[in-house]
């Protein structure tokens, strides 16, 4: 793989302390901060998948909603009252 050079500005208090810990778990600072780089990369991607995921369901519910396929309030809440009671019940056992 093909590497490039990074060049940014940091406090120099900052640079110390990063590079001592580093240091401290035997790493070099380019290490630490290749390891951070990939995270961030791999976090954004989840979360844009994640978003990705979370609009389509948005947009499928809202869909079923327009169709008046919807399942009123009352049965919900008896629905989540019995899975409430059985719950509580399975945690004093």
């Amino acid at each position: 793989m093909a590497e490039a050079t990074f060049i940014f500005k940091v406090e120099e208090e900052l640079k110390t302390a990063f590079s001592n810990a580093a240091k401290a778990l035997d790493q070099t600072d380019a290490d630490v901060l290749r390891e951070f780089m990939r995270a961030y990369v791999e976090e954004q991607y989840d979360a844009a998948s994640y978003d990705a995921w979370f609009r389509q369901k948005v947009k499928k519910a809202i869909e079923l909603a327009d169709a008046g396929e919807t399942v009123p309030g009352d049965e919900v809440e008896a629905e989540f009252a019995v899975l409430r009671d059985e719950a509580r019940k399975s945690a004093t056992r």
